[in-house]
This record gives C-alpha cells, sequence and structure tokens, in this order.
C-alpha cells in the first residue's frame, strides 16, 4: 500500500490503511472545528516518507508492523468496569479517562477543579484549542501529522497565572483490544501560566490483551516562572503497538520535570523534545524501560538550549531481558548564542541476559564556546562482586538478583513525588 522508496523512506500514498480511514472518521461525528486542521495535517502526512532503517533517527527501528496491520478506527466506546482502573492517586486527584480515544465522562473524576482551571475533553466546544500544533508541529513528524488527521478527542489542561493546583491531575487513555487491530490517536494539551504549578500523571493502558496502536501527541507550553512535575506511565499489552511524541516549550525561568516508565507494548517508540524559550530555565527528562520477551524499546529524546543560562538533566534507565532489545538516542542541541549552557546526558542499561540487545546514541551539538555539558552511556550485567556480597550475607542467588535489579531501577522511580504512583510501580517492579 506504500508509494516509492525516496528520502530513505515510503511515502504515505491514497490507498494505505490510515487514509482509507479518513472518509469514515469524518462520518462518524467527530467535532468539526477541528476539521481545517485535519485536512491541513493530511496533505502533510501524504508528503511524509515513513522512516526507515536507512533513516538516521530510526536506524533500529522499523515500523514495518504498521504498515502491515490492518488497523480500523473503534467502534462505538465499549463500556468499562470503573474497578478495572487503578485507584486515585489521592483522594483528591483531578481524573480524566478516555477509552478507546473518546471521553469517558462516567469514568472521571472532576468534582473539585480549582476556581479557574480548565480540565476535560478536546471535542469540548469551548475547550481551548488556539495552541494545538504550535509546540508539536506536524510539518516533519509523519507519526504527528497521522495523529492531527484524526484529531477530535483528548485531554485539555490549563492553569491560569498565579495558580498552583494543589493535587495531581491524571490522563488516562484505556484501550479494550478487540478481534480486529484497532488505531487511536490519543492528544494531550497542556498550558501553565506565569508563576503557576501542577502535577500531571498521564498514564496508558490496556483491558485485556490484544493488537492495537496508540499513537499520541502530548503538547506541554510552560509560561514564565511556571512549575510542572509530569509522570509518564505506559502499561499497554504485550501485543500493542505504542508511538508517542511529547514536546514541550519553556519560556524563561521555568522548570519542568517528566518521569517516564515503560513497561508494555510490543514496539515502542517515545520521543520527548524540550526547547528552552527564555532564559534561566530549567528542565529535568528521566526515563526507565524495562523489557522481555522480544519487546523493542525506543527511547528518542531532544534538548533544545536556544537561549542562554539554561540547565537541563537527563538520566535514561533500562532493563532489558530474554531477546527484548532496546534503544536510546538522545540528542543535545546548544545554538550559537545559548552561552552558560549546563547540561548532563546519562545512559544506563542492565542487560539481564546474552540475548538482549541495546543501541544506545547520545549526542551533543554544540555551537557556543562557554558551556558545561556531559553525556555518557554505560552498559553492562549485574556486578558480580556484589552478588558474591549479598550471597556471603545469606541471601540467595535469585534474591540477590532481584534486589540489585530493584536498586538499579528505583534511582528512578524513587523520584516521583506522588507517593502512591511510586508505591504502584516499585511493586510492580518488583
Amino acid at each position: 500500500g506504500s508509494g516509492p522508496a525516496i528520502n530513505g523512506g515510503l511515502y504515505i500514498m491514497e490507498n494505505t490503511t490510515f487514509t482509507n480511514l479518513f472518509t469514515p472518521f469524518d462520518r462518524s461525528g467527530a467535532s468539526t472545528k477541528y476539521q481545517p486542521l485535519r485536512e491541513s495535517a493530511r496533505g502533510r502526512l501524504r508528503a511524509l516518507p515513513l522512516p526507515s532503517p536507512r533513516t538516521e533517527d530510526w536506524r533500529f527501528t522499523s515500523v514495518a508492523p504498521l504498515e502491515q496491520t490492518p488497523f480500523e478506527l473503534p467502534a462505538a466506546t465499549p463500556p468499562i468496569d470503573a474497578n478495572l482502573l487503578p485507584a486515585l492517586p489521592t483522594p483528591e486527584t483531578l481524573r480524566l479517562v478516555f477509552v478507546n480515544g473518546r471521553f469517558a465522562k462516567s469514568l472521571s473524576v472532576l468534582a473539585k477543579i480549582p476556581s479557574g482551571v480548565q480540565i476535560g475533553s478536546l471535542a469540548d466546544p469551548e475547550a481551548g484549542t488556539l495552541s494545538l500544533t504550535q509546540v508539536a508541529d506536524y510539518q516533519d513528524n509523519v507519526f504527528t501529522a497521522l495523529n492531527t488527521s484524526f484529531l477530535h478527542d483528548g485531554a485539555f489542561v490549563a492553569v491560569p497565572s498565579g495558580t498552583i493546583v494543589e493535587q495531581p491531575i491524571e490522563i488516562i487513555y484505556v484501550t479494550q483490544p478487540t478481534v480486529k487491530p484497532l488505531v487511536t490517536n490519543p492528544r494531550t494539551l497542556l498550558l501553565v501560566g506565569d508563576h503557576a504549578q501542577a502535577t500531571v500523571v498521564e498514564r496508558y493502558l490496556s483491558i485485556g490483551e490484544g493488537t492495537y496502536f496508540t499513537n499520541a501527541v502530548t503538547e506541554i507550553v510552560l509560561a514564565e516562572h511556571a512549575t510542572v512535575d509530569h509522570v509518564k506511565v505506559q502499561q499497554e499489552s504485550l501485543q500493542a503497538y505504542h508511538v508517542a511524541n511529547t514536546q514541550i516549550v519553556q519560556a524563561a525561568k521555568s522548570t519542568f520535570t517528566t518521569h517516564y516508565l515503560a513497561l508494555g507494548g510490543s514496539l515502542v517508540r517515545n520521543e520527548v523534545r524540550v526547547r528552552f524559550d527564555g532564559e534561566h530555565a530549567e528542565s529535568t527528562v528521566n526515563g526507565l524501560y524495562l523489557a522481555h520477551g522480544k519487546q523493542h524499546l525506543d527511547n528518542f529524546t531532544v534538548i533544545d538550549h536556544a537561549k542562554p543560562n539554561c540547565a537541563s538533566h537527563e538520566l535514561y534507565k533500562g532493563i532489558l531481558d530474554d531477546q527484548s532489545h532496546g534503544v536510546f538516542n538522545g540528542k543535545i542541541f546548544v545554538r550559537k548564542d545559548a552561552q552558560k549552557t549546563d547540561a548532563k546526558q546519562t545512559n544506563k542499561v542492565l542487560l539481564l541476559s546474552d540475548s538482549a540487545t541495546i543501541n544506545t546514541k547520545p549526542q551533543l551539538e554544540i555551537f557556543a564556546d562557554d558551556v558545561k555539558c556531559t553525556h555518557g552511556a554505560t552498559i553492562g550485567q549485574l556486578d558480580a562482586t556484589q552478588l558474591f556480597y549479598l550471597q556471603s550475607r545469606g541471601i540467595g542467588l535469585d534474591a540477590a538478583r532481584r534486589l540489585l535489579t530493584f536498586a538499579f531501577a528505583n534511582d528512578i522511580v524513587g523520584r516521583i513525588k506522588i507517593e502512591a504512583i511510586r508505591q504502584e510501580l516499585e511493586t510492580r517492579i518488583v
């Protein structure tokens, strides 16, 4: 169904699985206010090549399974038992739930929204959408163009200037697989005003096992002095495909922290792009990916130091077992006038079997001369000396392996500030 090879990729032409879904999607009652955006993105989608092994940023990840699977749009939103969802992280948590791509008001918890804060569905006619596509540009990213081509629903959060949202805001995208493989395009827009603060948890879950494709885009905008603490947990079916683009733009003196946990999926590609648009901003980008069987987990990050006097800290850790495959491709750009940049990037990987593999590529591109930048990667197995020490203290080999593996992973999980989320993930890792 794809066109001729060009620029190291394949064009998405009119007769592909995805473009064939445009007409039924438009007839499904999708919000008309997004139709101009959808049409623009579809035009761009048809012109963009799919990534191939010759595409540098996708060298180690093949999208062939996405081309070969006959995905369909979800039918009516299935009823979901609320007891199947995770417990609220705190009693005061605000929760938005989307089932197979559609807002599920009955499962959401929105009773105590602070004054002035807007939280709801992008399908709501009154949802503010002026910033959509201003951060996550679909001109050069084929999967963002695909997401925008089906833009209809998703999470919208706007925190006005000076407002501190004390309770966490949790956004859950649930997929209930069917006999036929489904495709959903979750969209999240988070706007945080001057001197405002928010904590946001973004979850991707499945009810049961099955093949489906989650193609997610998240846009986060921080105004001056804004603070955002963000956690993304991907716990999807082990038969699922997950491609996500999270893009963040920070104004002066803003602070952004994100922790990404990849625990599910057959083929996963998670992209995080941070751009500093003002001085004295700070960003922390952390990730933990756990894979077994034949899972493929790809992590791609870009930290764009476009302004001087900004700091970024990045730590990604991977634990790979069986025949799983991990990828880390991290880029730090320091532009010509971005003096006094302080950037650190680290990737550490623990291989639990001889068949597990990792491709890691930390990168620095520096065009300023007064900066402090470091990057590095370490790959290894459990330390034999540490194992011997624990065994000499009466701890069995399996228990010793679990202890050391947990300690390695908990370096990331332990940094999550929401206690219930942290404990839940610690239990899962154990």
